[in-house]
């Protein structure tokens, strides 16, 4: 019986050296990962340092890593994020002094003014692109009328207006008609002479066939 006892205390002692032992190495690797995030967050890596701390605080449930969180939100500039990590970390942790406190309502104060002015800046955006865009400005009239379109031009030279028609009047009022008529009068006339059509006076033979003297 007393081998068994002995056995039993044997293997708790066993077990305890193995749960130590893993303890440290979670611990060792705890403190590894949470070095480099402080690293990172000093070298202003803040998203290396957010994911580093997150996984941190998902592996140990340690309400530090949600300030840690919180101040990466804050340096992101991601006002929403920081303003629910911080009261986070305020509702969960404990013992925490006044003047913790105090430094984690501040933050929370400066990340609630940044998120008003980022409201307000996206309000202005949205208000600015749904204004109506100014009317086109119309010109003035001009006194010299525009030139005329080369096209116009070509059909101006391409079809000139037709002649002014003349009002029609009868063929014998017109001065040429008579001049015309006095040509061939007088180049009759002139052709009757020649040909002897007009007897002379003293040729001219008296009715009773007497020739008659001349006059």
């Amino acid at each position: 019986m007393n081998r068994t006892v002995g056995t039993k205390r044997w293997l708790a002692v066993v077990v305890a050296g193995v749960l130590a032992l893993l303890a440290a190495r979670n611990a060792t690797a705890a403190d590894s990962r949470e070095l480099k995030a402080r690293e990172a967050f000093a070298a202003q890596r803040y998203q290396e340092a957010l994911d580093l701390f997150a996984k941190l605080y998902a592996e140990t449930l340690h309400p530090i890593y949600l300030r840690n969180i919180g101040r990466c939100y804050q340096n992101l500039g991601e006002p929403e994020k920081a303003i629910t990590s911080f009261h986070e970390y305020l509702r969960k942790g404990k013992n925490l002094s006044a003047t913790e406190t105090k430094e984690i309502e501040g933050y929370i104060s400066e990340m609630e003014e940044l998120q008003r002015r980022k409201e307000a800046s996206a309000a202005s955006s949205a208000s600015s692109a749904t204004e109506k865009p100014d009317a086109p400005v119309k010109p003035l009239p001009s006194a010299t009328p525009p030139p005329a379109s080369s096209t116009a031009t070509a059909s101006v030279v391409m079809t000139p207006p037709p002649p002014p028609v003349e009002e029609s009047s009868p063929v014998y009022s017109r001065w040429w008609f008579w001049a015309i008529v006095g040509g061939v009068v007088a180049t009759g006339v002139g052709i009757a002479f020649a040909a002897g059509a007009f007897t002379k006076t003293q040729d001219a033979t008296c009715p009773t066939g007497v020739k008659c003297d001349p006059m």
